[in-house]
């Protein structure tokens, strides 16, 4: 390679560090009140970290320690990686005894996370949950998970592109939707091993985390 050459590679090399160095910069030292904008094309490609940090407790929000809370932008569910604060009618989150809390884009991966807590949080256990709240399908308001309805089996398809669990506040709604759209309603604890080992393998085929 001649001298020419060598130097211009180098140039090259050393202008792409600073560029990146700048970018760096600049990301760090961004202005924390900007509003965080998840990318459109929101799949879940690269699996996330192997454990996620919760969420801590604001006492400024205004809310119970225990209470349902809005999902903050740039939340990941520490499950598959996407934003659940994109999916506000499949959305989940659960508040442990400590305040902090995980967030979920769907019922689906709140179940996972309760069968194996440990494979996405290294510090909270499924016994650590002091509550758990899915969002109603149809309003996206928050309900208490345990009291809630879900559907399977339904034509719908969850943020994974797969089949999921929407919830409802009661039987009724369920069945309402079963009539609508197909399959059929389960209450919170008949979501059980059989149950998530189904959905499991059709929502998170080919993802390891």
């Amino acid at each position: 390679m001649s001298t020419a050459a060598r130097t211009l590679l180098l140039g090259s090399a050393a202008a792409c560090v600073v560029a990146a160095g700048t970018l760096f910069w600049q990301y760090a030292a961004r202005p924390t009140s900007v509003e965080f904008s998840p990318p459109d094309e929101d799949i879940c490609i690269v699996p996330p970290a192997r454990v996620s940090a919760a969420h801590p407790y604001d006492p400024a929000s205004g809310l119970a320690v225990y209470d349902a809370r809005p999902i903050p932008a740039d939340a990941r569910c520490p499950v598959c990686g996407m934003y659940p604060a994109r999916f506000p009618r499949w959305a989940a989150q659960i508040i442990f005894k400590d305040g902090s809390a995980h967030f979920f884009d769907s019922p689906v991966d709140l179940f996972m996370f309760l069968e194996e807590p440990k494979r996405f949080d290294a510090t909270h256990t499924a016994e650590d949950a002091a509550a758990m709240y899915v969002a109603d399908h149809r309003s996206g308001t928050w309900l208490e998970a345990r009291q809630a309805a879900f559907v399977i089996d339904s034509s719908a398809r969850g943020p994974m592109r797969g089949p999921d669990l929407p919830a409802f506040a009661d039987l009724a709604a369920a069945q309402a939707f079963v009539a609508e759209r197909g399959g059929r309603a389960l209450a919170f604890d008949e979501v059980d091993r059989s149950v998530m080992n189904g959905l499991r393998s059709s929502t998170h085929a080919g993802h390891t985390h």
